[in-house]
């Protein structure tokens, strides 16, 4: 008898970690059931993906979507909404809201603000801070923790650890690998008399490249000596990334599509306080050594850094104007047209968006397309051109810095856990995101 399945996508070009192939795809109560060819089972829908790729599910690493307290430019409704409609499956969402999320309590509310209203699966990162040390590894186990992320400069209050005795004790107490914000704090006050008025230019001249090495390299000497692993979010200047190449064994490292894209000063000539964002957009310089990274292995990760405002706030004159873009649903788009360009492989991106964070922050089922895994997939046509509008974002903010970029490679479907949920920039399911599931190490 030919088995049944939920849901069978056929005739695609499905990326496995065995290669990339053109085989269907069955789905059973959420889960990949089968890979190979399936023209003889029925099933409760079919898709034909004839002409597209089917890839893991991507997983995006790094987003603020500002609920609770900054609701007013972005939710985890709308935030989740933007994503999807990018072709990210998951998203693991940071603790700088307010009330800041430093506690079980404020995990679990945030926990239950996503489940069945976000519209991607998720986990929230748990800020370390001075005052909550002692209770770390209990938080860093909790359901829909996504692990301890840390802002070692670029934030005020109890959420700044930029000491290196605090930095020591929270690597003490830890056992997963933790996110670092990784700038020094002291020389980032020490130069701001260096921004100058109305000029965002001025950035990357006060938040310089020797604030981020500085700290780079204090985050790896002291987690080497406590033997903790951790994760150095955004790297933005080509010392950090050769510094890195050398430390593989204790840090793994993340880059975002907008530092690999955009350079100054042209970025802040066209974009103004668009552009400006911590770490900053750099020289062509920093952004050709981020690719040397990326070609040789030594960047692990993409993640979108997704930060909005609203154009109204990023109206405001330098430096008065806040730090952040959108950039969730522009990830997928802007890194496959990377990839048309030659400046990765198909099998690269796929490596950096979705099974290398799966393995770095021990997802479970997730990652890539295997018989047992949920089944999540980013479905792409790799020959689509199209040009990104702000009128195409999801996000509440409205806009993208992305706005008139002609792109070759596009999101044409979303499915999380064997529901279809974009389809052609459509959301075509009620939302149904849950707590992503993590295997937690021993040490």
């Amino acid at each position: 008898m030919p088995k049944t399945y939920d849901l069978i996508l056929s005739g695609g070009a499905v990326a496995t970690p065995e290669g990339i192939g053109e085989r269907d795809i069955g789905v059973r109560n959420g889960k990949i059931a089968k890979i190979g060819g399936l023209s003889q089972s029925d099933a409760g829908e079919r898709i034909d993906a004839k002409g597209l790729h089917i890839l893991p599910g991507v997983i995006d690493t790094q987003v603020h979507f500002r609920e609770p307290g900054a609701t007013h430019k972005e939710d985890l409704e709308t935030g989740s909404r933007s994503a999807v409609l990018g072709g990210v499956t998951a998203v693991f969402e940071m603790p700088n809201t307010d009330p800041l999320t430093v506690s079980a309590e404020t995990l679990a509310d945030k926990v239950k603000r996503g489940h069945h209203r976000m519209h991607c699966d998720f986990a929230f990162f748990v800020g370390g801070t001075h005052d909550n040390v002692k209770h770390l590894p209990e938080f860093e186990r909790l359901p829909g923790a996504a692990g301890i992320k840390v802002f070692m400069g670029s934030s005020t209050g109890k959420l700044l650890v930029g000491d290196d005795d605090g930095l020591r004790a929270i690597l003490k107490v830890i056992k997963r690998r933790a996110s670092f914000h990784a700038e020094d704090e002291p020389r980032l006050n020490e130069r701001k008399k260096l921004r100058v008025e109305g000029d965002p230019s001025s950035h990357p001249v006060w938040r310089d490249e020797v604030a981020a090495l500085m700290a780079t390299t204090r985050l790896v000497t002291i987690a080497r000596e406590t033997g903790a692993k951790v994760h150095v979010l955004h790297v933005s200047t080509g010392d950090e990334m050769k510094f890195l190449a050398n430390h593989r064994d204790v840090a793994s490292v993340e880059v975002t599509p907008q530092h690999l894209t955009l350079a100054a000063p042209e970025c802040y000539e066209k974009l103004g306080t668009k552009a400006q964002m911590n770490p900053p957009l750099r020289a062509e310089p920093h952004r050709e050594t981020l690719w040397w990274g990326v070609a040789n292995g030594i960047a692990d990760a993409l993640g979108s850094d997704h930060a909005p405002h609203t154009l109204e706030e990023k109206a405001k004159p330098y430096p008065a104007s806040p730090s952040g873009m959108p950039g969730v649903q522009t990830l997928v788009p802007v890194m496959l047209n990377h990839v048309h360009a030659g400046r990765l492989s198909l099998e690269r991106f796929i490596d950096m968006a979705s099974t290398k964070p799966a393995k770095l922050f021990g997802v479970k089922c997730k990652g890539e397309i295997k018989v047992g895994n949920d089944a999540d997939f980013t479905v792409v046509d790799l020959k689509r051109a199209k040009t990104i509008r702000d009128s195409w974002i999801g996000s509440k903010c409205g806009w993208t810095p992305y706005e008139g970029m002609q792109v070759t490679g596009w999101p044409v479907g979303t499915i999380i856990r064997g529901k279809r949920v974009m389809w052609e920039s459509d959301i075509v399911t009620p939302s149904q995101g849950e707590a992503v599931e993590f295997n937690y190490p021993s040490k």
